[in-house]
């Protein structure tokens, strides 16, 4: 029962004694009260695992961080990188109807962004038995994943999550690559991360999956079954160091694998939450939710005997996983969020050093300051990394950030301007006349009259009542 890892050394930059007093009492309550045979945790903070702790019912045998637990749907996020790998090498587009690339499926509309973001509206889980606690065998073919009527939903129109959708996306992937969803996992994402405590099965050391009586404190084993076609929705082993660092790739990116900008796409809202839900809806193989003002990335998952959570606060720059062995009762992916929680609330994030451009864009020099959409007043503001950033100085607006396109023109990358153009429009001796974005008109004054206003200005101009 320990809160110490062992085997390998923390960073200098380790948590306070208090702080991890916290984090030890949170998995401690969490243990005890989810009456789970062992739970082990990690955190990360600024790219490195600043802290581990295990809690078990066997007096001094904690598990530590190279322990493998199963991670269940947490699979489903590996599966979405090497589809995003996919369309980043310009093999397939999210986009495309699943049938161009993977015919005979019977459900080829369905596009690749549908199933990744869970809107494709097959159904929950496969016909039959329930496939988490019965033979792969029941289910050779993809036709016995889908069954006779695969749809619950017309595609597109509703949030409805399917393990079948991640099926098919794993042997999309296999399709495609010409190799096992396993094989192409180790090379592309496991290998190049150094993930090595991570795979579709487990090797030893590996905590036994237990199922506890929910009305008296008994437990017997449950069966580790082979997951065969569903493997890429749910069959990977890993262990609290291994997902910790592959939290921190989720939050930056490494180049090796996926580029910052892709990691940033399957982070962002790509479905609804579900009516009633307090989530924050789905991007493509994370969840999001927000939660006391912080908006936070991840992943749950479960399989008969193992409860998993793994989820990180890119603005806190932390991370957070917990890994069990109850089939329920211990809500894995709560308690790593509240493991977030203590760290950021505890210790808050130091600021990076203010440091200017390296480089100044004449081009965006130009166009920072205030502007006016009408008599709404906003600010753009050049930032170091090269992006402008526009915020309203009012009540009310809506606040933007945008990339330069290399053209003299900005395309959104947040909220209602995501993907539109900014564009500054000149004068013949190529002073500023005003910004257009999306068709909306800024300029330097409210309603400037030396500017293209839509609708135009009253020529007598802004006046008092008498």
């Amino acid at each position: 029962m320990t809160d110490m890892p062992s085997g390998e050394a923390l960073p200098d930059e380790a948590l306070l004694p208090s702080t991890r007093r916290s984090l030890l009492h949170r998995i401690a309550v969490a243990q005890s009260e989810g009456r789970s045979p062992s739970l082990a945790a990690a955190v990360a903070r600024g790219g490195e695992i600043v802290w581990e702790g295990s809690r078990t019912m066997v007096e001094g045998h904690g598990p530590d961080g190279a322990v493998q637990y199963r991670i269940g749907s947490i699979s489903k996020t590996f599966t979405a990188v090497l589809v995003m790998r996919l369309r980043d090498e310009g093999l397939l587009d999210l986009g495309d109807p699943l049938e161009k690339h993977l015919p005979g499926t019977g459900v080829g509309e369905v596009t690749i962004g549908q199933l990744l973001a869970h809107t494709g509206g097959l159904a929950a889980e496969t016909p039959g038995e329930w496939w988490e606690r019965s033979s792969a065998a029941l289910r050779p073919e993809l036709s016995d994943v889908l069954g006779e009527e695969p749809f619950r939903h017309v595609p597109g129109r509703r949030f409805h999550y399917s393990n079948p959708g991640y099926t098919l996306l794993g042997s999309l992937v296999e399709e495609l690559r010409g190799r096992p969803w396993e094989d192409v996992l180790r090379a592309e994402v496991l290998d190049p991360l150094g993930l090595g405590r991570t795979g579709a099965q487990p090797v030893a050391p590996h905590a036994g999956g237990w199922a506890v009586h929910p009305w008296a404190d008994v437990m017997m084993p449950e069966p580790a079954e082979d997951l065969g076609l569903m493997a890429a929705a749910g069959q990977l082993w890993s262990t609290t160091r291994d997902l910790a660092r592959f939290a921190v790739f989720l939050a930056r990116g490494d180049d090796r694998v996926l580029g910052a900008e892709s990691v940033r796409e399957m982070r962002t809202a790509a479905a609804p939450p579900e009516p009633g839900s307090a989530d924050a809806g789905y991007g493509l193989g994370l969840q999001l939710a927000e939660t006391e003002g912080r908006r936070l990335a991840g992943h749950s998952g479960s399989l008969p005997g193992f409860v998993a959570g793994l989820w990180f606060s890119e603005a806190d720059d932390v991370a957070a996983v917990v890994l069990a062995n109850c089939t329920s009762g211990l809500p894995a992916a709560g308690v790593a969020m509240d493991l977030v929680r203590i760290v950021a609330e505890a210790e808050p994030r130091i600021p990076e050093p203010w440091r200017p451009l390296r480089e100044s864009d004449p081009v965006a020099l130009d166009v920072v300051g205030p502007w006016y959409w009408g008599t709404s007043p906003f600010g753009l503001r050049l930032t170091a990394d090269g992006l402008l950033d526009m915020v309203p100085l009012g009540e009310t607006g809506r606040s933007a950030r945008f990339r330069p396109a290399g053209d003299g023109t900005w395309t959104g990358l947040t909220g209602y301007y995501a993907g539109e153009t900014l564009r500054a429009v000149r004068r013949a001796d190529g002073t500023v006349s005003h910004l257009d974005l999306g068709s909306f008109v800024f300029t330097r004054l409210p309603y400037d009259p030396g500017a293209p206003v839509p609708g135009g200005v009253d020529p007598q101009g802004w006046r008092g009542i008498g």
